[in-house]
């Protein structure tokens, strides 16, 4: 079973790079605040490396 990873957007993508914004949109994060839970997969992994300080990232 994979391990899951919560992730919480902590700030906002208002004015950040166009691919911040769809890397955050593809993580599933729309507001400030939200929390989802992925598989710690590499692809995961890297999407949240490209975005890391917008968001926060705790081991579920």
């Amino acid at each position: 079973m994979a391990k899951k990873i919560q992730v919480k957007q902590t700030r906002s993508g208002i004015k950040r790079p166009q691919n911040q914004k769809r890397t955050l949109a593809a993580l599933g994060l729309h507001k400030i605040g939200q929390v989802v839970e992925h598989d710690a997969t590499p692809n995961i992994r890297g999407m949240i490396d490209k975005v890391k300080h917008l968001v926060s990232v705790q081991e579920a």
